[in-house]
């Protein structure tokens, strides 16, 4: 970033299931920056340390934030943007990107992914039977339990000022990627123009 001007951070979350995965890799790629997201650490850390239940599959989780808020914090005080994605929850995480704010003083730009409850739950359904996740997360024994609407409802925006895009990801396909690349790029732009 030049002298003088705010980094910025894109921040993608939502609920289990909305996409948030594809739509922040494409975004990282479109805009040419790294992509920091919970789940390739969660994967890592299964095949370092194996996989067994699901408390231990919620301790790698909540390793795998922590790994993920130290890699942007190692982005930030180098002043590079960068994206990163989780299912990250208002009640917990909002305070830790403020932290951040407060040390490297970014802007943030958060993409909401959105769907319809009924469509995070057939997905869900066809990921748990599907089997190209990693075993270690465990959804072929969660997927029956899975509330979409109480986890729709759980992964909202954070308050954490800058800009807030809500993305209806009910029909993946549907996604107009380039629109939302030159939407989110011109935000960027004035993101990157205000002082530091």
């Amino acid at each position: 970033m030049a002298s003088g001007k705010r980094n910025y951070l894109i921040i993608v979350t939502g609920a289990p299931a909305a996409g948030k995965t594809t739509v922040g890799r494409r975004l990282a790629d479109g805009l040419r920056l790294p992509f920091i997201y919970k789940d390739g650490i969660k994967e890592l850390l299964f095949d370092k340390l194996g996989w067994e239940d699901r408390e231990w599959s919620k301790r790698l989780g909540a390793a795998a934030i922590d790994v993920l808020f130290h890699m942007v914090e190692t982005q930030l005080r180098a002043s590079q943007p960068c994206v990163a994605e989780a299912n990250f929850y208002p009640e917990f995480d909002t305070s830790r990107f403020l932290v951040l704010n407060r040390a490297y003083r970014f802007s943030p730009l958060q993409v909401v992914c959105t769907s319809d409850a009924t469509v995070l739950t057939e997905r869900y359904r066809a990921r748990a039977a599907g089997g190209n996740r990693h075993p270690g997360h465990l959804d072929q024994m969660l997927w029956q339990e899975f509330d979409a609407e109480a986890r729709k409802d759980a992964h909202c925006a954070m308050a954490l000022g800058g800009p807030v895009v809500h993305l209806d990801t009910s029909n993946l396909a549907s996604v107009d990627y380039t629109a939302l690349g030159h939407a989110i790029a011109s935000e960027l732009e004035r993101l990157a123009e205000e002082p530091t």
